[in-house]
């Protein structure tokens, strides 16, 4: 048997199949000791019933005994003076249950005998003889033991209160550990996320107090790795610069160019360094509210003046709660990917009634599909020849995909039709005007 993908239709499956199957014992066992308890009584009244009716038929004169018949019928039985219809000898293997009755009330002295009647519902009929000769016939239509009308709606009830314990007890069951899936999934070491609430029975508390310490210990190793970053990169720029001064004050040489060069490309990965280890930390930057369209014209505008290739297209007509340091270094790097990889950027801006997106899209060589994903992490390089100039320091994507996180946002890649990749932050529409 497959049982249900999901923890809470196992558990209600569980619960609700042992609540009905000990529900049904409990019913079958009931109402087969009021089924007996009913046949006993019914067979008890018609032995004591027949009996006195036969006996009084017989004492009776016979010019009387067709006056008394009304008062003698039952609802399941009633008698005739005379042969009866005709039928056929009852099976002896398939007797009905008052033909055993019947032969103990009457006796053997009114030459008993019965026949079963042919029609569409079942029905006997017990011929005897009277003292004077006078045929009597005891025709008995059996019927059901009744049912109270009050039974079905009890077991209906009965169902729905079960139905209804049963949701509870797998939503109480099944609650906590949403809360624990949810807050895994919104775990995120480099923002303020509230604590979970560590109430409730036991062991749940017990989980989330060991995931609050787990949120908290990721945070400060995170933290603590990017200071030691931060600060390497950081005190590394000194003593660059002193090699730089002391190259200056070199002759012009062959060497003295190439020593140049291998400082300048160590004093931008030191200043990368620096800027992903700030990136992690963006969450600080206390939020603004900005005209967008503003302030993606004077972006676009900057890189214009400085002799680049971007051209801006849309407008989303909405202004933003944001942290505007963040959102340009965003875009920023977006870029400057594109200009240094497509030699052209393309900026383009969407919005619907919940979020706005920024595409920055190129007509470069584009990103394998396998590393679409890859290349966010840091100092991850599309460039196999390791070269500065061509595959960078690694880590602009990761900085962008920082930031973009503490923007509240998300930052995909996705290569274009005929070539070129294309970058989009999706951002949410906090206030719109």
């Amino acid at each position: 048997m497959r049982l249900p993908r999901t923890l809470a239709a196992r558990l209600a499956l569980i619960f609700l199949g042992g609540l009905l199957l000990a529900y049904g014992l409990s019913f079958s066992s009931q109402f087969y000791e009021r089924y007996q308890t009913g046949r006993s009584i019914m067979l008890g009244n018609l032995e004591t019933d027949v009996g006195t009716a036969v006996a009084l038929l017989d004492r009776l004169p016979a010019s009387e005994r067709a006056a008394w018949l009304p008062l003698l019928d039952r609802p399941n039985y009633r008698y005739r003076l005379d042969e009866g219809l005709p039928g056929v000898p009852l099976d002896p293997k398939n007797l009905p249950m008052a033909v055993p009755t019947i032969q103990q009330a009457v006796g053997q002295r009114f030459g008993l005998h019965f026949e079963s009647v042919p029609g569409p519902q079942a029905r006997f009929q017990a011929h005897m003889r009277l003292s004077d000769g006078q045929p009597l016939t005891l025709d008995v239509t059996p019927k059901p033991i009744p049912v109270a009308q009050w039974l079905p709606v009890v077991l209906v009830v009965q169902l729905v209160l079960l139905l209804l314990c049963t949701w509870l007890a797998v939503r109480m069951a099944i609650r906590p550990l949403t809360r624990l899936a949810q807050a895994v999934d919104h775990l995120d070491p480099n923002a303020e996320a509230p604590h979970l609430d560590e109430g409730g029975p036991r062991e749940v508390a017990h989980a989330a107090r060991a995931l609050n310490a787990l949120h908290g210990r990721i945070g400060d190793y995170l933290k603590e790795r990017m200071q030691l970053l931060a600060a390497i990169s950081h005190d590394l720029q000194t003593p660059i610069t002193r090699m730089k001064l002391r190259v200056e004050q070199m002759d012009e040489s062959h060497e003295r160019e190439r020593l140049w060069s291998d400082l300048n490309e160590m004093q931008h990965l030191v200043r990368e360094g620096v800027a992903y280890a700030r990136s992690m930390d963006g969450a600080s930057e206390a939020q603004q509210r900005v005209n967008l369209d503003a302030f993606l014209d004077s972006l676009v505008l900057d890189y214009q003046d400085a002799g680049q290739d971007v051209s801006l297209e849309g407008k989303s007509g909405v202004s933003l709660d944001t942290r505007p340091h963040a959102l340009r270094r965003v875009v920023g790097n977006l870029l400057d990917n594109a200009l240094k990889f497509g030699g052209a950027a393309e900026l383009d801006v969407q919005r619907d009634a919940e979020r706005v997106c920024i595409r920055v899209s190129d007509r470069g060589p584009g990103i394998a599909e396998a590393e679409l994903e890859e290349v966010f992490k840091p100092f991850y390089r599309v460039e196999s020849s390791r070269n500065r100039s061509t595959g960078g320091t690694g880590l602009g994507l990761a900085i962008a995909q920082q930031l973009s996180q503490a923007l509240g946002g998300r930052l995909s890649l996705s290569n274009r039709e005929g070539g070129g990749l294309c970058a989009q932050l999706e951002l949410p529409i906090h206030a719109q005007t």
